[in-house]
């Protein structure tokens, strides 16, 4: 029988920052490595519609290396076997079947290799980033293939660096921020300095964050900033239901990061939290000065949209985006400059201040993942860089190849490469 050469697939995150799949093939055995959802652009959305390049039943294993949306969103529609387009346009998937895909999932530990068939076996490594973000290392009998996952920050303020790289055959590496670093100022203090003077014009300050991870960056440095007394007394309300149940991880898994009991203690005294529909509702009446830490962090949905409507139009009040924004979004249009979003298929005008602050960024900048590949045990045969904009992507190419003297590239959509022979 003639040798099947193990093969990897670039089902998404090519060409974009969101929906990361990878297909693994070997030895008859097929692994999903993530299974994301993508976001932004009308062009990229409508691939959430199309029929999976494999069928989602021929697919013996899902590898996750972490929460956020950009690389779990599709789960559901996977275990519902895929989505086709719709005339009129039809969710990709139902509650129902986000609950019933959450049964299909299974835990597994940092440094514990797993079989997963065909020769395939991987091991989760700590990748900084957010509590429980993997790097995913995958040995295909004498090869093997090292996925960066999402990749953090050395100066976190919740998370431990990244485990540096080491001797693998392909590395598939996210780009985020391959073409910029992040701002040399303290967040805390920009932050101190938002918060004050919205305050002072009594404002409300909007918070956009992702519900795991960002939320509570923001959260302890709220806490710091008013131990100090850096910051008035205003109300601070964490209106996230995904972000106040993810507080008991924190508490649960406390080796992962870097707070102590204290510290954790005084981040959720901080804020008072917002569960119910009616109370969320009820912030929209109260009107400042107040702070509302609510999601989604790119404006593409959740609780945050009805605060945007509401206090977006007056100037005295102030729009946050506190990290990355994928191109296509909301938040990604208020970055660059648009003052009207459509909201619920409404037209609002947005008055109030808009600030990105790119420095609470949990992702390692471009300098960060350059500094992370030099200490790397050994170079790659080959480096594949995904999961960036096309300028962002090519920037860390070519950074990765005059530094390092590497050999890398940005693959196309739906490409297919051999591991024992990458291209």
């Amino acid at each position: 029988m003639k040798h099947q050469q193990p093969t990897l697939r670039f089902l998404g995150a090519t060409d974009t920052v969101t929906g990361s799949r990878y297909l693994l093939e070997a030895g008859g055995s097929r692994v999903l490595v993530e299974c994301g959802l993508f976001q932004g652009y009308k062009r990229s959305r409508e691939r959430n519609r199309m029929p999976f390049p494999v069928p989602p039943s021929s697919i013996d294993a899902v590898v996750l290396s972490h929460a956020h949306l950009g690389h779990t969103g599709y789960v559901p529609a996977l275990v519902h076997r895929g989505s086709s387009r719709h005339s009129p346009a039809l969710p990709v998937y139902t509650a129902a079947d986000a609950v019933k895909s959450l049964n299909s999932f299974k835990i597994h530990a940092f440094d514990d290799p797993l079989d997963l068939g065909g020769g395939m076996e991987m091991t989760f490594l700590p990748a900084g980033h957010i509590l429980g973000a993997a790097q995913v290392h995958v040995r295909i009998g004498a090869q093997s293939v090292h996925f960066t996952g999402d990749l953090g920050r050395t100066d976190d303020p919740l998370m431990y660096p990244p485990r540096p790289l080491g001797e693998t055959g392909v590395l598939v590496t996210e780009s985020t921020y391959g073409n910029r670093k992040h701002s040399a100022g303290e967040p805390e203090k920009q932050l101190g300095d938002i918060i004050n003077r919205v305050a002072k014009r009594g404002g409300v300050v909007l918070f956009a964050a992702f519900a795991v991870g960002r939320a509570e960056t923001l959260m302890l440095h709220l806490s710091r900033l008013r131990a100090k007394n850096l910051i008035p007394d205003v109300p601070v309300y964490l209106n996230s239901p995904m972000a106040i149940d993810a507080s008991g991880m924190y508490q649960r898994h406390r080796e992962e990061h870097r707070l102590k009991e204290q510290e954790y203690l005084d981040m959720y005294k901080v804020a008072k939290l917002t569960r119910s529909v009616d109370e969320s509702k009820l912030l929209n009446l109260r009107g400042g000065p107040m702070i509302i830490i609510s999601a989604s962090g790119m404006l593409t949905g959740g609780r945050i949209l009805h605060h945007l409507a509401a206090y977006g139009p007056d100037p005295k009040n102030a729009v946050i985006l506190s990290g990355y924004q994928a191109a296509g979004t909301r938040g990604a249009s208020l970055a660059a400059g648009e003052r009207e979003l459509r909201i619920y298929g409404e037209d609002v005008k947005i008055r109030a201040e808009v600030v990105q602050l790119e420095s609470l960024s949990a992702h390692a900048d471009s300098d960060g993942i350059i500094s992370w590949l030099k200490a790397a045990a050994g170079e790659p045969r080959m480096t594949y860089i995904t999961h960036g904009e096309p300028d962002a992507s090519d920037a860390l190419r070519i950074r990765i190849k005059h530094e390092l003297g590497w050999r890398a590239r940005v693959p196309e959509h739906l490409e297919q490469i051999s591991i024992e022979e990458p291209q």
